[in-house]
């Protein structure tokens, strides 16, 4: 009897506590107030014993989002450009970032391929000063998908070569987060 006596005071304060949550919902439809990210920013820190730095900005545009932005103190030439799994930076060389962001059963690739990863954006060369303008149209992208990952430069070339291109250790790091529309800096 006591057993029976309990599981109804339970059902009742259960009960109760859904009345009140449902008291507190709002009248619309969540999903009528939910907006999909249009614009993101990931800041770019350099891993340990490394000074590269950069931003790189992202444009959800019809059928494609924008990479944009610039990364400096890279050493000449290229380095491999990626988003990773997680955006995870407590490890001081990048590597809680985890791998690269395939969530499809592809092999890395150049993005210019039909089998590449997900988060595959080939290379970005730097300059004689070290200097990377980013200016990438990746066609296969949404924005909602890679918010909260990373965005990693390599030390070196990605060469495309599975499983993940030899590019080397991750020189810079930053997690890929919605950006303030007031603050984004009108597109170049």
């Amino acid at each position: 009897m006591l057993r029976t006596l309990w599981w109804v005071a339970l059902a009742a304060t259960l009960a109760g506590s859904c009345l009140l949550v449902s008291a507190a919902e709002p009248s619309q439809n969540v999903a009528d107030e939910v907006t999909v990210p249009k614009l993101a920013v990931a800041v770019l820190h350099p891993t340990q014993g490394n000074d590269a730095r950069g931003v790189i900005q992202f444009d959800q545009q019809d059928g494609f989002v924008r990479l944009y932005g610039r990364v400096t103190r890279l050493t000449p030439g290229k380095h491999g450009f990626h988003i990773h799994d997680y955006g995870d930076l407590t490890a001081a060389d990048g590597t809680s970032a985890g791998g690269h962001f395939a969530p499809f059963d592809k092999q890395h690739g150049s993005p210019d391929s039909p089998e590449h990863h997900y988060g595959d954006l080939g290379n970005i060369v730097a300059d004689e000063r070290g200097v990377a303008d980013v200016d990438i149209k990746a066609d296969w992208m949404k924005l909602h998908f890679i918010i909260g990952r990373a965005m990693v430069v390599h030390a070196d070339a990605d060469d495309f070569a599975p499983p993940t291109g030899h590019a080397g250790a991750r020189v810079t790091v930053g997690v890929i987060g919605i950006a303030n529309p007031k603050d984004q800096a009108a597109s170049p």
